[in-house]
């Protein structure tokens, strides 16, 4: 789910568009599963993600970036200057699993 890059780390995420509340839902599988209000029309889907990932991470909206499944629910997510430990806590310890 989380692997270690040599500029940071991966993410395989599941995403569930047009959700009543956005954020982390926990795990499905081996992907982190996110809850996105945004339709997956034009992009607005993964302009979603990228913002909360980078919220939730502590991240610039640049350090974020999509490599993988732009127009699919199951989507590869690099994050530039963290470690796995640190995304591990940020996105699937600490919280409530919800945007801020």
């Amino acid at each position: 789910m989380i692997t270690s890059t040599p500029q940071g780390i991966c993410i395989d995420v599941r995403v569930l568009p047009r959700a009543a509340r956005a954020g982390i839902a926990g795990t499905r599988g081996d992907a982190l599963l996110v809850r996105l209000n945004a339709p997956p029309v034009e992009g607005a889907a993964n302009a979603e993600l990228i913002q909360l990932l980078s919220r939730r991470l502590g991240v610039p909206k640049r350090a974020v970036t999509i490599i993988g499944g732009h127009r699919s629910r199951q989507k590869r997510v690099a994050v530039t200057g963290l470690t796995r430990e640190q995304a591990a806590h940020a996105l699937l310890v600490s919280g409530s699993g919800e945007a801020p």
